[in-house]
């Protein structure tokens, strides 16, 4: 009974104790205590650093900026020992770096993540630029990741959350101002949110849909260069890569200095392919480089090819029209409609296919999906033909039983004289 009422009190006494080592530790923080006295808004680093990651994890102002958290005056700070106070723009990723590149220190917090990120960043174009030139304008650690509100990653209030990722890089890459000199454009952000890939981050929210990291890379970001934009595209869209590679046009690309994806597909603005890209029409891409005297015989390819998703689109869409009638006639299509999405993946093969630029392997891909889609919209026309059947045998079943039930009154009426 003893044992039990002791760790009763025990239990009771918990919180009080935490309570007062909670505000024990509180006070002699007094780097945030004094912060907090003048610092006003939800901008103010004594607010945001309540929900940083770091002082979630324990760390304090101290730790970071070193001296004594313990002493009031500042003076007496500043002369303390390990004091660093507030670094420059070219002191900051060392800063940083002091504890994020050392691993026996930052496994206690997060053994996967990387303690690379400072050598990355020196070969980087921002890191070459501050490093080499001393350019202190350009992007540092807390330029995107901020100083004192550092949230995980994956975390949506996150500054390098996917979605937010392009907002970022848009604080100085789409400032004009800011960017004059450095001889690059400043419409990168607003021809991004008008991509596919911006669309489908920004808009369906699909994290998995590249944001500028993703091809830019992050602590070691660089241009894309001719040589390297293929491998970047390629990371996601693997058969059109491997496509390409065994084209005619990797050599003749090469040969040129063209980069491969950007040439056709553009870098920021990457619309929704287009069927009309393909062929020899004046809206097409191929008439841009060939013709039909250039000696390649890539007109003659383009046309065939265009010819071929013609065809195949065509044809499904005809097949998707008579299974919808056929449907709304109140016929069972969930077979034909099961088989119109192979079809469908077809034609995404078929897209595929169009980055070997050759005719016949375009073709031989198609051919299943077309054979495919003219069996659908045979079986369609057959439903619509049995709902049509099934209307005239019911019209004719009426007939005889309203002739029955006039013959069975007119009889009963005669039998009633």
């Amino acid at each position: 009974m003893k044992t039990n009422s002791g760790l009763r009190n025990v239990l009771i006494l918990l919180p009080l104790w935490l309570g007062v080592l909670t505000v024990a530790a509180l006070a002699a923080d007094q780097c945030l205590e004094c912060h907090s006295s003048w610092e006003e808004g939800l901008d103010a680093p004594s607010v945001q650093f309540q929900q940083d990651i770091h002082s979630k994890a324990g760390l304090s102002c101290a730790s970071c900026h070193g001296g004594d958290p313990t002493l009031d005056d500042m003076d007496a700070v500043r002369k303390s020992k390990g004091y660093k106070g507030v670094p420059g723009a070219k002191e900051v990723n060392q800063f940083c770096a002091s504890c994020h590149s050392n691993p026996a220190y930052m496994v206690k917090f997060n053994p996967s993540l990387p303690t690379d990120q400072l050598d990355k960043y020196k070969t980087s174009v921002h890191g070459k630029r501050l490093f080499e030139q001393g350019d202190t304008k350009v992007a540092t650690c807390i330029s995107c990741h901020t100083a004192h509100s550092i949230q995980p990653a994956a975390e949506p209030t996150s500054a390098v959350y996917p979605i937010n990722i392009p907002k970022t890089c848009a604080n100085c890459h789409a400032d004009a101002d800011y960017m004059s000199g450095y001889g690059i454009t400043t419409d990168q952000h607003e021809k991004y949110i008008r991509s596919v890939h911006g669309r489908a981050l920004l808009d369906k929210k699909d994290i998995s849909a590249p944001a500028c990291n993703d091809c830019h890379g992050n602590h070691g970001a660089t241009p894309p260069g001719v040589t390297s934009l293929s491998a970047v595209c390629g990371l996601c869209h693997t058969l059109i890569a491997d496509n390409f590679a065994k084209s005619p046009h990797k050599e003749a690309f090469d040969a040129m200095g063209y980069p491969e994806c950007e040439t056709c597909h553009s870098n920021h603005l990457i619309e929704k392919p287009k069927m009309h890209w393909v062929g020899v029409s004046d809206s097409s891409l191929c008439v841009q480089c060939h013709a039909p005297d250039d000696g390649t015989g890539g007109y003659v390819a383009a046309a065939r090819i265009y010819e071929t998703l013609v065809n195949i689109n065509s044809i499904y869409n005809a097949a998707l029209a008579r299974i919808d009638t056929a449907d709304m006639k109140g016929m069972l299509v969930t077979d034909e409609r099961f088989a119109l999405n192979e079809v469908k993946q077809a034609i995404i093969q078929t897209g595929t296919a169009v980055h070997t630029f050759d005719p016949e392997a375009v073709s031989k891909v198609a051919e299943p999906g077309i054979t495919s889609a003219q069996n659908i919209a045979i079986q369609g026309e057959k439903k619509i033909e049995e709902y049509y059947f099934r209307r005239k045998g019911l019209g004719i079943a009426t007939l005889l039983i309203t002739i029955l039930v006039i013959a069975i009154y007119l009889r009963i009426k005669s039998i009633e004289k």
